[in-house]
Parts: structure tokens; sequence; C-alpha cells
């Protein structure tokens, strides 16, 4: 029987291993990063400098909306200005694809499925509600912009007289 010897052989790393080491570490923990859903929380208000109202210049926006933002769950409140004052309602959301019912106004109930995009940076809110014996379908894109503190929400509103769209652009207080 013969043996066989196996030498092992020590190999020194030199400093070139160790930057580019070092750099996949921090290049994996940015995409990690990149790829983390921002959150909503926040008191927000509208910039009318920065929106673009809908056709002819109406606008349905509320002036402020406080957000809060917690895992799966989304609350907001926002507060417009009406004819006789400012109201305020409240929604709730979940954020898993799964019905929601909010009551507005005079007991109308919108339903709104929120959904994720692909990137986690923005939600995407489909509205639909009955009123007058109509169904007004809403479509809602918020995207948060971390950098300069702002929060744009793009409207699309299916109507008996076409699509209208706005945006509303809101700076963090």
């Amino acid at each position: 029987m013969k043996t066989k010897t196996i030498l092992c052989k020590t190999e020194t790393f030199g400093p070139s291993f160790l930057l580019i080491t070092v750099a996949a570490i921090l290049m994996s923990l940015s995409v990690t990063r990149s790829n983390a859903q921002v959150n909503f929380s926040g008191t927000w208000v509208l910039n009318e400098a920065k929106s673009s109202p809908a056709e002819g210049g109406f606008r349905f926006a509320p002036t402020t909306i406080n957000i809060t933002h917690n895992g799966n769950e989304l609350s907001v409140q926002s507060t417009m200005p009406g004819p006789d004052g400012d109201f305020t309602f409240s929604s709730k959301y979940t954020l898993d694809g799964k019905e929601c019912s909010n009551v507005l106004f005079q007991d109308n109930v919108r339903k709104s499925v929120v959904q994720w995009s692909a990137d986690k940076k923005s939600l995407t809110f489909t509205h639909t509600m009955n009123f007058n014996g109509n169904e007004f379908k809403t479509t809602e894109t918020w995207t948060l912009n971390e950098t300069d503190k702002t929060l744009a929400i793009e409207n699309v509103f299916n109507t008996p007289n076409g699509e209208m769209r706005m945006t509303n652009v809101y700076d963090k207080k």
C-alpha cells in the first residue's frame, strides 16, 4: 500500500484582494438598501407651485396629509378645503393587494387595492366608488423623493366625460 502525501499551500492575499472584497461587500449592502421599501410616514403639505391641476384648473386635493406607515399598514388622514371650511377624513389600507373599504363623505364607500411597485419605491392605489348611480374609478400613484423630501401623488380619474390627470406634490413638514 502506497501513501500519498498532500502538501497544503498557504497563499497570502495582497491589498488588492482585500480592496476587491470590501468593495463587493459595500456594493451588496447598497443593492440591499436600494431594494428596501420606502416609508411614507409624516405630515405632508401641498406645494401648489410644484403641482399640476387637472384640466380646467380643477383641484380636488388635500392641503395636508398625515400618514402613518407601519409595515403592511397605512393610515391616512387628509384635510381638504370645503365650501363650509376644511374637512378631514381618514382611511386605512393594507399594502398586500387585498381590497380595503373606507367611508368618505355622505356614507359613500370607496373600495381600494394598494400594491407596491417592483422596486418598492412607490405605491399604486386603485379606487372604485359609486356616487349618485355612477361608478368612478381612480388610480393614484405615490412616489416618495427622499432626497428633497417630497411626495408626488399622480391621480388618473376615469369619469363619464373621459380621463382626467392631476399631480399633486407635497413637502414634508
